[in-house]
């Protein structure tokens, strides 16, 4: 039998501000990284961020719960300038805060 993938908790938010400013400059940095540096990147990493945000403000602690409000969020955003799309973002997003938690991603361990 496969056993199911327990959920991941962030801890509480103490600085929702804090956590934002970073997790807009880590993502600017891996999209800058993973095809080219554009100006379309600063302003996905900013929104990406801004979403994050208000769901920590909110008491959101749940990755999951997360990751599936930045894909729902980002879909108004526009794309057309970009190799991105929302589901590579909520992806990015998830893979820094587990790489931050000390999550290996590696293998779906």
């Amino acid at each position: 039998m496969v056993e199911p993938i327990p959920p991941i908790t962030l801890p509480p938010s103490k600085h929702p501000e804090q956590e934002a400013v970073w997790l807009e400059q880590k993502l600017q940095r891996w999209l800058d990284e993973e095809f080219l540096p554009e100006p379309a990147n600063q302003k996905i990493a900013e929104r990406a961020a801004q979403i994050f945000k208000r769901h920590r403000m909110e008491d959101e602690n749940d990755l999951g719960s997360l990751v599936i409000a930045i894909i729902a969020e980002m879909q108004a955003f526009d794309f057309s300038d970009s190799f991105y799309g929302e589901f590579a973002i909520a992806n990015a997003v998830s893979d820094l805060l587990m790489d931050s938690l000390g999550i290996d991603r590696c293998c779906g361990q």
